[in-house]
């Protein structure tokens, strides 16, 4: 059973742990049930150098949460990652491990019919937050919440005209260092300026790209992580002095600049060694295809 998950960008700016976008870039993981004992892991492409091929690997230690979750033990099994979603950079791929694993055992274990909403119940609670989870199982654009410990998610169609420019650094940063950086507090207004401007992305991101760039800008989060990101902080800058929306994507240290139209300059305000790739928005979200012969 092969799943093929999209790559994702949560809080877009304002909305922390709550909206996520899910992008045209993809991990493939392929679980078989085997006869034998023991666990076999796979990894090409992304992380191939640095992921571990054991228990610990994020995609085998969800199969084995769901499996248990879903009243199954299978004896065996074998995992292979083809893996193009780049590892720490604040694109959604922790999230698409927990995903395809989860999407993976329900579908092994006889129901791979699983209602969404309840896929998206368990990953959210392996991940821990729900923004990227549910970007990355409904596509598009995604407002998600917990209520009661239990993630929920409301998926929207972005206006067709935005894509996305993905500017990658070369080294990552782990989303449990960005989150060490964030105070217990915030200032009153600075809540109230992220509840506007949260509720402001909803219209940008669905009918009126125009607002994109007020909708994205952000006191939450991004100031208090700045130092960790200094480069990312600074792109940001300069790309939302050229009037372009642009965010730190998740955790980061990866920016993403959302844009309704063509901007052909935008990768020479990228730093020496960043990578910049357009990316169209992923309306499927993640899916099981056939294993490959």
């Amino acid at each position: 059973m092969t799943v093929v998950v999209p790559a994702t960008s949560a809080n877009l700016g304002p909305g922390f742990d709550s909206l996520g976008l899910a992008l045209g870039l993809y991990d493939e993981v392929t679980v078989t049930l085997t006869d034998g004992s023991g666990l076999s892991v796979e990894v090409t492409g992304e992380g191939a150098d640095v992921l571990s091929r054991d228990d610990s690997h994020l995609v085998a230690r969800t199969l084995r949460d769901s499996f248990e979750r879903f009243g199954a033990a299978p004896a065996g099994l074998r995992v292979r990652c083809a893996n193009h979603i780049p590892q720490g950079r604040g694109l959604g791929s922790s999230a698409a491990a927990i995903v395809a694993g989860v999407m993976a055992a329900a579908a092994l274990t006889g129901d791979g019919r699983m209602d969404p909403a309840e896929i998206l119940a368990v990953a959210g609670e392996i991940e821990g937050h729900p923004d990227n989870v549910a970007a990355c199982l409904l596509g598009g654009f995604t407002i998600a919440w917990t209520d009661g410990g239990r993630a929920h998610g409301v998926r929207l169609d972005p206006d067709p005209r935005i894509e996305a420019l993905a500017f990658v650094p070369p080294d990552g940063l782990s989303t449990e260092t960005a989150r060490g950086l964030l105070p217990e507090t915030v200032p009153h207004r600075d809540a109230v300026h992220a509840a506007s401007r949260a509720a402001l992305a909803v219209a940008a991101l669905t009918r009126r790209p125009d607002l994109l760039l007020a909708a994205t800008e952000d006191r939450l989060h991004q100031p208090y992580r700045a130092p960790a990101m200094s480069a990312s902080a600074a792109l940001m800058d300069r790309l939302r002095a050229a009037g372009v929306a642009a965010f730190v994507s998740g955790a980061g240290p990866s920016v993403l600049a959302l844009l309704p139209e063509v901007r052909p300059d935008l990768p020479a305000l990228a730093d020496p060694g960043w990578s910049v790739t357009r990316l169209p928005l992923d309306l499927a979200g993640a899916r099981l295809v056939e294993a490959p012969g």
